[in-house]
């Protein structure tokens, strides 16, 4: 399912792994916004990684999931597009 993922970290060292984690789950379309397509099990792993990573106190991660139709009404102004590159390839 399209997830949009946006963080506020406190730290930079937990912010860097936070970025890193996600780069190996989506495309960052802003500073601290990451676009993914996640099945139930990743998106499941990927909650429980960014727990680990956090400090619940002051940290936030907020996760937005978003079926095909709301996909479909995004709207960008400006540069960019919505993430539609697969999550694997057929080599």
């Amino acid at each position: 399912m399209f997830t949009i993922i946006s963080y506020d970290i406190v730290d930079d060292k937990r912010r860097t792994k936070v970025m890193k984690l996600l780069k190996g789950y989506g495309t960052r379309v802003q500073y601290s916004v990451f676009e993914c397509d996640l099945n139930p099990a990743e998106f499941s792993r990927l909650g429980r990684e960014l727990r680990d990573l956090i400090d619940q106190n002051v940290d936030s991660v907020r996760c937005y999931r978003l079926d095909q139709e709301a996909v479909r009404r995004i709207a960008i102004y400006g540069i960019g597009q919505v993430t539609t590159e697969p999550g694997y390839y057929w080599i």
